[in-house]
């Protein structure tokens, strides 16, 4: 059996967190820090980049059609996967990540027996050292597995991947998907813009434009790859992650007690793995439409491989 603390993550009172969550001014600036960074990266890439390309100061006849083209294609793919990201960065911060149902089986104040009867004999791989089912103290519930208490969010959140602050937001089983995507849809943005822009950045080097644009084009450039090597870094982290079947949570708790990672107690196989984050529809796993599978409560544990016979002599 998995044992798990039982409430080394859980420090602060609980508070309904159902309604708005805006907490002190402090909180909310990586929120800001967020949305500036998006507003810059736009106007660098559509105002000095694209506009540029479709060289609206210049007679009709006189442009270059082959880079108007261009300037159109660019702007509608990037403008599509910009529409994705923002919808997904909306659910990563508006939508509840999931907690554990008020009342019944998951009360504190519920007996072992009458636990059992209502959720029909299922049991928890991760106990408390004594054998004893996980619970949480600040919010007066049993914790399921993989079901950690958020000292940021007070409360207890289903399925934990992390809290993350540039989203003022639990990440958690009901909107993991869409932190997923998120990552997938900047990190493809921020490719299209070093891989397009920088002919206009060597142009801006070339023309006889004003210091200050020169300057803005080449740093923004430049914060824009920044940019684009840690989101695919960490894309490839969480990637990596889902097809592990584990939560950063897991990941750092195996890390502290040098347990390896290549096993994990909910593994179902690559495709079960990719299936219980993205979906079970593979068309669907990269568009932010169908939910992950189950309720967040009960979790298939990984199937022991069948002893192979002994090679005979």
């Amino acid at each position: 059996m998995y044992s798990a603390g039982d409430d080394c993550d859980a420090t602060e009172p609980y508070h309904d967190r159902s309604g708005p969550r805006f907490g002190e001014l402090s909180k909310l600036l990586p929120v800001a820090a967020v949305v500036v960074t998006i507003v810059f990266l736009y106007v660098l890439y559509v105002y000095m980049h694209c506009l540029r390309l479709l060289q609206l100061d210049m007679p009709a006849s006189a442009r270059r059609m082959d880079d108007v083209s261009r300037a159109y294609v660019q702007m509608a793919v990037f403008h599509a996967f910009l529409g994705l990201m923002l919808y997904c960065l909306g659910r990563c911060m508006l939508m509840h990540p999931g907690g554990i149902p008020d009342g019944g089986a998951w009360d504190l104040r519920t007996e072992a027996e009458d636990w059992e009867r209502e959720e029909g004999g299922v049991s928890m791989v991760e106990t408390k050292h004594s054998g004893e089912r996980r619970h949480c103290k600040w919010c007066l519930k049993y914790k399921p597995d993989r079901c950690h208490h958020c000292r940021v969010c007070n409360m207890c959140v289903l399925r934990m991947d992390h809290h993350c602050p540039w989203v003022y937001n639990c990440i958690g089983f009901r909107n993991y998907k869409y932190f997923f995507l998120l990552l997938v849809y900047a990190a493809v943005d921020l490719t299209i813009i070093d891989a397009t822009m920088f002919d206009t950045v060597w142009w801006s080097t070339r023309i006889d434009v004003s210091v200050p644009l020169m300057i803005s084009i080449t740093v923004g450039y430049g914060f824009a790859i920044f940019l684009s090597i840690c989101t695919m870094t960490f894309l490839g982290f969480h990637g990596w992650l889902m097809v592990k079947a584990m939560t950063t949570v897991e990941f750092c708790e195996k890390s502290w007690k040098n347990v390896s990672y290549n096993s994990s107690t909910y593994s179902q196989g690559l495709y079960g793995n990719i299936c219980s984050v993205l979906g079970p529809q593979p068309f669907l796993w990269l568009l932010p439409v169908s939910p992950a599978p189950g309720d967040g409560l009960v979790w298939s544990q990984a199937q022991p491989r069948e002893a192979r016979p002994a090679a005979s002599t």
